[in-house]
């Protein structure tokens, strides 16, 4: 094999959209880069994306490594022919990691029929007091056992049906109180630590064979003293004590080299270098061209000035060709579809996680046999970032239909994700001529907006129901008296859940 291609088989890249175009073709030819990454921008329809995957392949003559993000919750890159399954957060509390298994087996199956050869997931991050913005529901919880245990059920789910998992974000980044994607975190725990709260789900991950781990962009000083070297830079982390003391075999994916935090430190190329020069096997350069080509001619001449060993280059192009090698058929499995017992796999999981975060109220109870508004954020302006569920794109539809099992006709009130005064108004003064509210409250410890809407309800309202969509952190913020639930995510499943955790048995209370 070429140096270019040892080099290219190191490679992956995202493309711009759904459909291939020449530019996207001389890219992966002219950098014989070996992995294609996919998110939501390359995703309209099954058939179109099989159109793209074929497109490209055929066009190289050539297989390419095919990976996406597909955590569940919040993160879904391909949001249809696959079940939609609750955020980790709302797994870790359902207390039943059978069902994870089950997952990661449907989420497999699904996916191996979309073309994909590697999920980058799950996340394997502990929680701590500290909030970390980017990490949240998306971490199975707290307790670095109950992660460990539920990282390993869903990995052997996912590779038992055809499909590599990549547990992430080793050493682990549950207690970053910075979004990476923005800029950079610094985490200053020390090995102890480390050991003790964030590393054993990575252990477990191991043991259970996972064929990926990826790595993460804080800076970690009390682990790696060297300036400007966050865990992707560092060999310390990813060559000796993943690789060296843990015995880690499998191939160390970086995380993607165009995110905040790297370029608070140096520029995609040589972001490329170091990421390599500390012991990853692949290297994701996922949304700008010029930046992909960046990183490659970066990549080519530091090989070429014996910059970069190139033993490593040729061990981890084996690794990465072994990985490949375990996935021969493209689209197996059938056409897409999601799995026959996923929906009711993923509404037993939300049911068993709904909380209630403060006691029930008779008084909420009587209001809801009368006149009932509901506050509902507008989820549809998200739809260019994040997926959402087709059904949930029209809110006041969805409020209204999510009510009506429960013998509630709602007044909806559809607000800004971030309401402006206005909007916040509006609803106070629905909510004053009302019996009862339910409010659908969207981040209030992140969004100042969201945290005035709550307070003007908890003065305009009656009754005030809260359902806590995303993170239960708003819990904090609920007046007494108020009644509130949270299902750890927003995702149909969950807000069904949540609501018949709210309003049945109150309602069945208030019949009594």
């Amino acid at each position: 094999m070429t140096l270019e291609a040892l080099v290219g088989c190191r490679l992956m890249f995202g493309l711009p959209g759904p459909d291939l175009g020449e530019d996207d073709v001389r890219l992966f030819r002219e950098t014989q880069a070996a992995g294609l990454m996919l998110y939501r921008r390359n995703f309209e329809t099954p058939e179109r994306l099989h159109r793209l995957l074929r497109g490209l392949e055929e066009a190289l003559g050539r297989r390419l490594l095919v990976a996406t993000d597909h955590e569940g919750g919040r993160v879904i890159m391909l949001g249809r022919a696959v079940t939609i399954f609750p955020d980790n957060l709302a797994a870790g509390t359902a207390g039943e990691v059978n069902f994870v298994n089950r997952q990661g087996l449907f989420e497999g199956r699904e996916l191996r029929r979309l073309g994909v050869d590697v999920n980058f997931s799950p996340v394997l991050d502990v929680l701590t007091e500290r909030y970390s913005p980017n990490i949240g529901i998306r971490s199975y919880g707290k307790d670095p056992a109950l992660v460990a245990r539920y990282g390993a059920a869903r990995i052997r789910g996912l590779q038992s049906a055809g499909v590599s998992a990549c547990a992430k974000h080793f050493p682990g980044k549950g207690h970053a109180t910075k979004d990476a994607h923005l800029g950079l975190p610094i985490i200053d725990s020390d090995w102890s630590e480390m050991h003790a709260t964030h590393v054993p789900p990575f252990l477990a991950a191991v043991e259970a064979g996972v064929d990926c781990i990826m790595t993460s962009h804080p800076l970690y000083p009390r682990l790696d003293p060297a300036p400007d070297t966050p865990a992707t830079f560092s060999r310390l982390i990813v060559e000796e004590y993943l690789r060296g003391e843990i015995g880690y075999r499998g191939v160390i994916v970086s995380d993607d080299l165009e995110m905040g935090a790297i370029g608070e430190i140096c520029p995609v190329g040589e972001a490329t270098v170091r990421a390599a020069a500390a012991g990853h096997d692949l290297l994701l350069v996922c949304h700008t061209p010029a930046r992909q080509r960046e990183a490659h001619a970066a990549l080519l001449e530091a090989y070429r000035a014996g910059r970069l060993p190139l033993r490593g280059l040729e061990q981890s192009a084996a690794r990465l060709e072994a990985l490949q090698a375990k996935r021969s058929v493209r689209f197996d499995g059938g056409p897409p579809r999601p799995e026959r017992d996923g929906e009711t796999l993923a509404k037993a999981l939300a049911t068993r996680a709904v909380t209630p975060v403060t006691p029930p109220s008779a008084a909420f109870s009587r209001a809801l046999n009368g006149r009932v508004v509901a506050v509902f954020p507008l989820l549809s302006s998200l739809a260019d970032r994040i997926t959402i569920e087709d059904a949930m794109l029209d809110e006041a539809r969805f409020v209204t239909q999510a009510l009506a099992p429960h013998g509630i006709e709602p007044v909806v009130e559809v607000v800004g994700v971030e309401p402006g005064e206005a909007e916040i108004a509006r609803a106070a003064a629905a909510a004053r001529g009302a019996d009862a509210t339910i409010l659908f409250l969207y981040d209030a410890h992140l969004y100042p907006s969201n945290r005035a809407l709550l307070d003007e309800l908890q003065k305009a309202a009656a009754a005030l129901g809260a359902v806590l969509m995303r993170d239960p952190w708003d819990a904090e913020y609920l007046a007494p008296g108020v009644v509130g639930i949270t299902a750890y995510g927003w995702r149909r499943c969950q807000l069904d859940a949540a609501l018949a955790r709210l309003l049945t048995p109150a309602r069945a209370t208030a019949g009594a």
